[in-house]
């Protein structure tokens, strides 16, 4: 990788036909090595979205794979409730796929709105329940509880 990207003939960020880059499908597949070296490339945006306005964070957030989110995240331009084309956030696919422990990562940033509902006006918890995930809507609904004030039930 390190070879490849030190060609000057070599554009670490030239999606393909869907707009998708490198870094987004070593997100998505959890390569945290992969993702570090891309990172490091100067013309790398973090935060660069495909075609369907999915980013990096939320490849790596609706596949589970915590250890990308981290170092995603560990990133000032990465933004952690950037919105899709769908309207859906990195916290939406997280809790749509059932992904505990991202969603409790995300849950600890300010800038992650639980509440933000899609074009569908599906939000995450509204994703969790639909789909069963039981432990990923009893995150959300303490999370909503602490920051109410009020205690879930």
């Amino acid at each position: 990788m390190k070879i490849l990207l030190g060609r000057q003939d070599v554009n670490p960020e030239k999606p393909d036909h869907d707009g998708q880059t490198q870094l987004s499908y070593a997100a998505s597949s959890g390569k945290d090595g992969v993702v570090k070296i891309l990172l490091e490339q100067a013309d790398v945006n973090p935060d660069r979205p495909d075609d369907w306005g999915q980013t990096p964070l939320s490849c790596a957030a609706r596949d589970g794979h915590q250890g990308v989110v981290e170092i995603l995240l560990q990133l000032g331009e990465v933004n952690p409730d950037k919105r899709d084309n769908g309207g859906k956030t990195p916290l939406s696919y997280a809790a749509w796929f059932g992904r505990a422990g991202v969603v409790k990562i995300l849950l600890k940033r300010e800038e992650v709105n639980p509440n933000n509902a899609d074009k569908y006006g599906q939000t995450p918890l509204i994703l969790a329940a639909m789909y069963g995930h039981k432990r990923v809507a009893g995150l959300l609904q303490s999370h909503q509880a602490a920051t109410t004030g009020r205690s879930a039930s």
